[in-house]
Formats: structure tokens, sequence, C-alpha cells
């Protein structure tokens, strides 16, 4: 069993998916366990609900089962997998906010808090300090922060998965990384 096991975690994510769509459905339980936690926490940077959260990653693990045969084993399967998560949280945090507004006073508190969870970053100040100034950032440039600092996306990983070209990719890496520098200062006495 346990052989039987270190093989399978050497399996390459290419790896275990043609098995999949060959019939070996279990090969799927690798991709899960190999991405569950990534996932939970990309999640969670959109909805900052745990349970939320880990509703909304297994829901995209079982679409992007579903869709399998319309993934191409060439691109790495995280950046395909992230479209649709991201899209599932989308369509949760809009449908959320149609359905109970959030008023301008309670949006500045849950900045002014943090919302991410104090585990992630071992009740480290400084790491709450940043993801202070993260969450005072707007969407798309704490998306961009978070898959490249936090998630270690590669370039071409963040463009495949924003569906953007690199160049822009760099460019708004950038731009969002001055502006977290910016909020930062703003922090300053704290670090």
């Amino acid at each position: 069993m346990m052989q039987e096991e270190l093989k399978e975690s050497e399996l390459s994510d290419r790896q275990a998916i043609e098995a999949c769509l060959k019939g070996d459905k279990e090969k799927y339980r690798i991709i899960v366990e190999r991405y569950k936690e990534r996932a939970y926490y990309m999640a969670l940077m959109f909805v900052k609900n745990h349970e939320d959260a880990m509703d909304l990653s297994q829901e995209a693990f079982y679409r992007a089962y579903r869709s399998l045969a319309d993934f191409d084993p060439g691109r790495p399967f995280y950046s395909w997998f992230y479209r649709i998560l991201k899209n599932l949280c989308i369509n949760f945090v809009n449908h959320h906010r149609r359905k109970q507004p959030m008023d301008d006073d309670m949006e500045r508190q849950v900045q002014a808090e943090g919302t991410f969870p104090d585990e992630v970053f071992e009740k480290n100040e400084r790491a709450e300090i940043i993801w202070q100034a993260l969450s005072l950032l707007d969407e798309k440039d704490r998306e961009i922060i978070v898959l490249k600092e936090f998630n270690e996306f590669s370039y071409q990983e963040i463009a495949d998965a924003l569906q953007i070209p690199i160049g822009s990719v760099m460019s708004r890496l950038y731009y969002a990384r001055k502006r977290l520098l910016k909020k930062l200062k703003q922090f300053e006495g704290d670090l």
C-alpha cells in the first residue's frame, strides 16, 4: 500500500489526468490532494469566509473534474483550474452582494480588521500588516500579488490563469507592488 501511494504521489498532473480520462477516476484524488489547500486559500481571498471558501473550492474541483475532457494537457492544470475557481468565487460574491449589500462603513471595518485568518500567517504581526495593506488594494492588484508572491506562480502561469499576455502580467505586477508599498508605508510604524 505504501509503495502504491508513493507511486501515486510521483505522478505528474498530466499523468493523473490522463489516467482519469482513461477511466481510472480515482487518480483525480491525487490532483485534489495536491491543490486543495491552495484552492481553499485562493477562494478565501475572494469570499473572506471559511465555510464559503471550502464549499467553493470543492465545487471548483467538481466542475473541473466534469470538464477534464476540455483540459489541454500541454498547459499547467492549476492555471486552468484557477480560472474555474475564480469564476465561481466572483459569481458567488456578486450574488451575495446583491442579496446583502454592504454599506461603506461596514466595508471599511472589514478591510481595517484584515480578512485573512491568523493561522495562515501563524499569528505573525508583520504578515498581518501585509495582509491588511493587501486588503486595501483593488481586487486586480491583490489577485496578481497573491498569485505571484503567495502561490509562487510563474509569469506564464499568471498569464494563463488571468488570460492576459505576459507583458501585461509584468506591468500589472510592477504597478500592483508599487501600490502595495505605498499602502505599507501607512503602517510603517507597525513594521
